[in-house]
């Protein structure tokens, strides 16, 4: 008997979810009925699009990152600002996890559960964040943000290897190195709480980081290329953003960079 429900199916219809806190318990839902078993994962479909990708709320207003806001530790509204990016980068994430397994046909059956895993996660993240934002005072969608993040999603969505070269393994590989200094800024602060989400938040992102290296390497093999030269040709080509240190190289060699690529960071 063929499987009820179909996991790349699904994916899309939470991606093109609009209410956050809607896709965030899709997500959580999808996941745990596909762990219960009865569902398939078709590799060979092509699910149809029938809305705008991303689905998101007409708040935030996106902008130029540098008119984002200065975000202050000293007062609360500052503190607030700090979670409020930071609920968006992980919404962004749980968006680009949903693209990655929903659009790119034809890989082995683990890839697809690798980033159900990882929408699973991010979603979580952002639930977390939003309702410590909500002790804050504030609502997500309260304050401006950036769609960067989004930006190389879309721009990668005609080749799957630039998106695993160009997203897990570049842009969010950023996160290993930003969450630390944040992290102390807000232990500093006293918002014990939301230090201690970061630190979950960096844990599972080693996990995410490592799983883009997994399967970018996997592409390169298949079509018999050299992992590191292909990814400084795939940088320059879709004008990836020049990495700026310092770095975190303990949480970026975990995540699966090899001894030679660690080297590019130090």
């Amino acid at each position: 008997m063929a499987p009820a429900f179909e996991l790349r199916a699904s994916a899309l219809q939470c991606l093109l979810e609009t209410d956050p806190v809607a896709k965030a318990a899709a997500v959580a839902a999808m996941a745990e009925a596909y762990l219960g078993g009865g569902w398939g994962v078709d590799t060979g479909a092509a699910p149809r699009v029938s809305a705008a990708i991303p689905g998101r709320p007409e708040r935030p207003a996106l902008v130029a990152p540098r008119l984002v806001g200065r975000r202050s530790m000293v007062t609360v509204e500052g503190r607030a600002m700090l979670i409020h990016a930071l609920a968006h980068i992980e919404f962004n994430a749980a968006n680009l996890a949903l693209d990655a397994l929903w659009r790119f046909p034809g890989l082995p059956v683990g890839y697809y559960t690798d980033w159900l895993r990882v929408a699973k996660e991010e979603a979580v993240h952002f639930s977390l964040l939003t309702a410590h934002l909500q002790v804050l005072g504030y609502q997500y969608g309260d304050f401006p943000a950036h769609d960067s993040l989004w930006e190389m999603v879309d721009k990668t969505r005609d080749d799957i290897m630039a998106r695993m070269a160009l997203v897990p393994r570049t842009l969010e590989a950023r996160g290993l190195d930003a969450i630390p200094p944040l992290r102390a800024k807000l232990a500093q602060a006293g918002d014990l709480a939301a230090a201690k989400i970061l630190d979950l938040i960096l844990e599972e992102e080693v996990g995410h980081v490592e799983i883009g290296n997994r399967w970018y390497r996997y592409l390169c093999g298949q079509r018999g290329l050299e992992p590191r030269a292909t990814y400084v040709e795939l940088a320059a080509r879709y004008q990836a953003p020049v990495l700026k240190g310092p770095f975190n190289i303990a949480a970026r060699r975990l995540a699966g960079f090899t001894e030679t690529e660690l080297t590019d960071f130090v």
